[in-house]
């Protein structure tokens, strides 16, 4: 009984550390937060920080798995309401520029991600929680003859680095219209893609 109580207490402690963070990570950046700061923050020791984390960068590490769950759920919530494969991908991609718009998402998943753990690093998590889904999307469509054969990896990967572009950019555009706009445009190129652009 008294190791349950442990081990749900450390398990709230770890939740608290990464709550948290992330709030503090998406309002001022990882570079301008301290771990003072963060275990303050938590109401928590240095000790207990350590006991759950090798350090700052592996709980941001946490922190960014986190959101891209929350991303690639909202993604794939919004690709369950449809039925038709070609919707499901091309709501899918539409919510991830919608998802990726929150400015605390943007700061952890697109800005500080690849700064604080390096290109490699950060481009593996990010195939690990989205871009493997819109690879399989473009090579079930392709089976199915909805989009003209041909090779998936570099396809994905130039839609998925067109989406994280257009999701920085909205990030600093201020304009409102501009995620309509940008919505558009993904519309228009996905459209390009079978043949009807």
């Amino acid at each position: 009984m008294a190791g349950t109580v442990r081990a749900r207490q450390r398990e709230e402690t770890r939740r608290r550390l990464l709550r948290v963070s992330r709030e503090l990570f998406a309002g001022q950046g990882y570079g301008a937060v301290g771990l003072a700061e963060i275990v303050a923050a938590a109401e928590v020791t240095k000790g207990a920080l350590y006991h759950h984390f090798a350090g700052k960068a592996d709980l941001f590490r946490a922190v960014l798995r986190e959101v891209q769950r929350e991303v690639g759920a909202r993604v794939a919530a919004a690709a369950d309401t449809r039925q038709d494969p070609w919707e499901r991908l091309t709501t899918g991609c539409q919510e991830f520029l919608t998802a990726a718009t929150g400015p605390g998402i943007q700061r952890i998943m697109l800005i500080d991600g690849p700064a604080v753990l390096g290109w490699h690093e950060w481009r593996g998590m990010d195939e690990e929680s989205s871009a493997h889904h819109l690879a399989e999307a473009l090579e079930d469509l392709m089976a199915q003859g909805v989009l003209p054969r041909q090779p998936v990896a570099p396809l994905a990967h130039l839609l998925s680095g067109a989406m994280n572009e257009a999701a920085l950019w909205l990030a600093v555009s201020g304009r409102a219209a501009d995620l309509a706009d940008t919505r558009a445009a993904l519309a228009r190129i996905l459209e390009g893609l079978r043949g009807g652009g």
